[in-house]
């Protein structure tokens, strides 16, 4: 019998080359299961299990659980995993010993909504990218690789983390007015979110009404053009998760992973590397370095000083980043032991660019990052013009607008 691996790879050979329908009808001696997961992914969660547990059977005690209470034992006595409380963390993935969970590969769909499309159909890659695909990889040639595959564009979520940062910068300066105040980021990472709305809610309130940059991303898009189709491309496995979230789903039609991309690239024989540059440069350095732990604190404490320079009560920001890390941190800030004013968590260590899915160590990728925002033309988004003429074309006529009630940047926690 085919294993999930296997079927996952000959499944997305076929659709890359427009032959799924032929290969599906040629299958025999496959798990119904596995290519029911393979080709409908929303309806599972985005860990999946593909097999039996076999820790009982062998007499061994489960070495998994889930901070989020995501699993359960079903009547035979397998885990099985929640779609409406799992994260996506993964972190259950790495402790299973038997190997009997997995990922959601959410390429066939994806592929599928790519070729029937009559629509146009955008790449949105988080700011983790640069060189995940090899040094030689511009974005430029990604944008090319990615039309090539059949998308429309590529935008950098970059530019919606400017946005981002702005909008918690002026929230920043309206709330905190007091030594003693404080302010959690809402930007960025699904994992810390999850863990202050399931976890720590007695924090909720200090946590800024904003989407994430990928949501603000996926709503502009669909603002200015109603029918598009919008896909996230990151190292994040959390984000198919976040994609899913009732009051946010409408933003983000499908996620992959950088591992998924390079797999498509691979059996679609495309090297970006070789490929032709397509340069749009639109982000600010503050977009720019939001993958990396602390980006966010150091993006928003350089952008409040354009906005209000004269302020004396100014950014002073602590920074976690790894489950562990953010849980002691959050239990700190419980027992009153935190000065900052400014907390900023990450889920995984190093920050996006150490997430689960990523294709180079998280120590290049930090680097990559950090050269990559030093090149931006502009420092922060008060600096830059495609912010404010992305805002004006969105009906925004000033950027204080905001931080009042915006369906596309706003979130109620």
């Amino acid at each position: 019998m085919l294993t999930f691996d296997e079927l996952y790879k000959r499944l997305v050979k076929a659709s890359v080359t427009g032959d799924l329908k032929n290969e599906l009808n040629n299958l025999d001696d496959y798990d119904p299961h596995h290519l029911d997961c393979l080709l409908n992914p929303k309806d599972y969660s985005p860990v999946l299990r593909i097999g039996d547990c076999a820790c009982s059977q062998e007499g061994h005690k489960c070495s998994v659980t889930c901070l989020f209470d995501a699993m359960y034992r079903d009547e035979r006595g397998n885990l099985s995993i929640d779609p409406e409380a799992c994260t996506g963390c993964g972190d259950c993935v790495e402790q299973c010993r038997a190997k009997k969970l997995t990922e959601s590969k959410d390429i066939l769909p994806t592929l599928e909504a790519i070729h029937n499309a009559k629509a146009p159909v955008y790449a949105m890659i988080a700011p983790a990218f640069i060189n995940q695909f090899s040094e030689d990889v511009t974005p430029g040639k990604l944008r090319t690789a990615f039309k090539q595959i059949g998308f429309t564009g590529m935008l950098e979520v970059a530019l919606f983390a400017d946005i981002l940062t702005l909008k918690e910068a002026l929230e920043f300066d309206k709330n905190i007015l007091r030594e003693e105040d404080f302010q959690l980021t809402s930007c960025c990472c699904p994992l810390w979110i999850a863990m202050i709305r399931k976890v720590y809610k007695d924090l909720i309130s200090h946590v800024p009404p904003a989407v994430s940059p990928m949501v603000a991303c996926g709503r502009s898009i669909k603002a200015l053009h109603p029918d598009a189709i919008t896909v996230f491309i990151g190292p994040c496995l959390a984000k198919k998760a976040e994609a899913r979230e009732k009051d946010i789903a409408d933003s983000t039609d499908f996620v992959l992973t950088f591992q998924e991309v390079r797999d498509i690239f691979e059996f679609a024989g495309i090297d970006p590397a070789q490929l032709e540059e397509d340069e749009r440069d639109h982000s600010s350095r503050a977009g720019r370095i939001y993958a990396t732990t602390g980006g966010v604190s150091e993006a928003v404490q350089s952008t409040l000083k354009r906005l209000n320079p004269h302020r004396k009560i100014t950014v002073k920001a602590a920074q976690a980043d790894g489950v562990p890390a953010c849980r002691a941190m959050l239990n700190d800030i419980l027992s009153g032991k935190i000065s900052a004013n400014f907390i900023e968590g990450m889920g995984c260590v190093g920050g996006c660019v150490g997430g689960p899915k990523a294709l180079i160590p998280k120590e290049d990728g930090r680097k990559n990052v950090k050269t990559y925002g030093d090149t931006a033309l502009y420092p922060t988004p008060i600096d830059n013009p495609y912010v404010i003429e992305l805002l004006h074309r969105l009906g925004f006529d000033t950027v204080e607008s905001l931080i009042e009630h915006s369906k596309i940047f706003t979130r109620e926690f």
